[in-house]
């Protein structure tokens, strides 16, 4: 090699190691401050993917997250089996041992019908009642998922019937214990009586006639004891949260309103009555907000005459235009129903019965024109409430087989919810860790999410947002921080005259006081 080229190169070499050197040592103070010059948002978003290899401390973590409201619970679900194993003791009903079904007096322990009270005494026994009025170890019942979970309801239903207080109490609480600050319950209040009441009107196929047959057998009355039925049950949950007293249960902030569910596999007099007495109750009485059909989709009756109750909705959409509608749409898969049962329910709900949410939607994929139902639902900013506990535990999809990035990805908004938390053994943190977990959400999305949650309730008065990507608030609010506890009269005059825009405040008031917590934890969490 000649000597001066190698010279020269040797030069060039020193030269360019002292420009990395020189590079590092500029770079090294921006690195170290990086995290320092990122907003609390993005460290709360760092620290979350710190953890996403952590279930316990991400669980930690996600159970401090303002997460708004559940828009999708069935109260009848809501409750822990250990509950209403207690409330049964109490009532002194009797548990069969072989069905674990509940019943009334006389119980005949050497018939295998003890007292329900004897379970806290027989663990065995206590443990299997559990087992069997939930989905806990249902691996092990000789049931799949899906048969299992719905069979749980009228083993218990008796031990629940007369408590709908303490039902509220019980879903307030935790509510109010996993950062949640509004429900959406669905309930069928009365739902026997205005069942005998069809009954006796009997089935009509003018929608009209139909209607007026009902007002004139007594369906006001009945309503007017729905209302009745109501005060009781929620002056029981403030007896029991102790609301208004120095030492009130958190519950007691918790932001409650009603859907009422129609129970959608009976005989079609019932639902068509359900449906009547659903869409008046949203119009004289401000607690119900809206009306769900219930029930397994795949059954008999709601396969058979599911375009018959997507007709019956459509009709009295015209009468009540400004009731609010979510429907379960698609809690179906492949295999539950044949191929052509999945082709239409989430399209037919939106097109023809005029749902402005639609609950699970897992069948999505499966619908005729999928594709274009999915931008058309992305326009009309038709929500989907995502369900993914109930979905594996009942239909077992999960992971990549959930729609859930689907609709990130097509703009469809959607929120997380919980179905029936107490028979599923979840709350709403778990649905959180899920959608972490099992379909590779970051914080930013869950976010988004629960602001969905409060922007799509049914719950009265205008929104705090101009606009949904939820970057400017209403003239009223523009100039006011929720994070700096400070507010002006016009605003304070907008959130009080407005229920959904107050919470919507709260819950931006609360992101900022977690991310500047959780940024600092970051901080701390990085140094170790």
């Amino acid at each position: 090699m000649n000597h001066r080229y190698g010279l020269k190169l040797s030069k060039w070499f020193s030269l360019i190691i002292f420009l990395l050197l020189a590079m590092i040592a500029v770079d090294l103070p921006v690195l170290a401050n990086d995290h320092a010059n990122r907003s609390a948002e993005q460290k709360t978003a760092l620290f979350l993917e710190s953890l996403r290899d952590q279930p316990g401390l991400l669980y930690a973590f996600l159970r401090r997250m303002p997460k708004g409201g559940d828009l999708h619970s069935h109260l009848s679900g809501a409750v822990y089996a250990e509950s209403i194993i207690r409330w049964a003791a109490e009532d002194g009903l009797c548990i069969d041992q072989k069905t674990f079904q509940a019943s009334p007096m006389p119980c005949d322990a050497l018939a295998g019908r003890p007292e329900a009270k004897q379970a806290f005494k027989d663990s065995i026994l206590y443990r299997s009642i559990i087992d069997a009025w939930s989905m806990r170890n249902w691996q092990y019942s000789g049931q799949n998922g899906h048969d299992h979970f719905f069979d749980t309801f009228e083993k218990f239903d008796i031990a629940t019937k007369k408590r709908r207080g303490d039902m509220l109490a019980e879903v307030a609480g935790r509510a109010a214990a996993g950062r949640v600050g509004y429900l959406e319950l669905m309930i069928t209040p009365e739902g026997d009586s205005i069942g005998d009441l069809a009954v006796r009107t009997g089935w009509d196929d003018d929608f009209d006639r139909m209607r007026s047959k009902l007002l004139a057998q007594g369906m006001k009355d009945i309503l007017a004891a729905v209302k009745n039925e109501m005060d009781q049950a929620e002056t029981v949950l403030k007896q029991q949260l102790k609301c208004g007293g120095e030492k009130s249960d958190p519950g007691c902030g918790v932001a409650i309103r009603y859907l009422y569910q129609v129970l959608r596999g009976l005989p079609r007099e019932i639902v068509f009555a359900q449906i009547f007495a659903g869409f008046e109750l949203v119009a004289a009485d401000p607690r119900f907000v809206g009306l769900n059909l219930v029930m397994p989709e795949d059954a008999d009756i709601p396969m058979a005459d599911f375009s018959l109750h997507m007709r019956m909705l459509d009709y009295f959409h015209t009468l009540y235009p400004r009731a609010k509608l979510t429907l379960h749409g698609g809690e179906l898969a492949p295999g539950l129903t044949p191929p052509e049962g999945l082709r239409f329910h989430v399209r037919d709900s939106v097109r023809e019965a005029h749902a402005d949410r639609i609950g699970h939607g897992v069948d999505i994929l499966h619908e005729e024109g999928c594709f274009d139902l999915l931008r058309e639902m992305a326009r009309r900013r038709i929500l989907v409430e995502i369900l993914l506990t109930s979905n594996d535990v009942i239909l077992g999809v999960r992971g990549k087989e959930h729609p859930l990035n689907t609709y990130i990805r097509y703009g469809v908004p959607v929120a997380l919810a919980t179905d029936d938390e107490g028979v599923a053994r979840s709350e709403m943190t778990r649905e959180y860790q899920r959608a972490v977990l099992d379909q590779g959400l970051g914080y930013l999305q869950l976010k988004r999410m629960a602001r969905n949650s409060l922007e799509y309730a049914f719950i009265e008065g205008a929104g705090l947002w101009k606009d949904r990507n939820y970057t400017h608030a209403v003239s009223a609010c523009a100039r006011d921080k929720p994070a700096a506890n400070r507010i002006s009269g016009t605003c304070r005059r907008f959130l009080d005259e407005n229920g959904k825009a107050r919470l919507q405040w709260d819950l931006e008031r609360d992101f900022a006081d977690f991310e500047a917590r959780a940024s600092k934890e970051n901080a701390n969490y990085l140094k170790k």
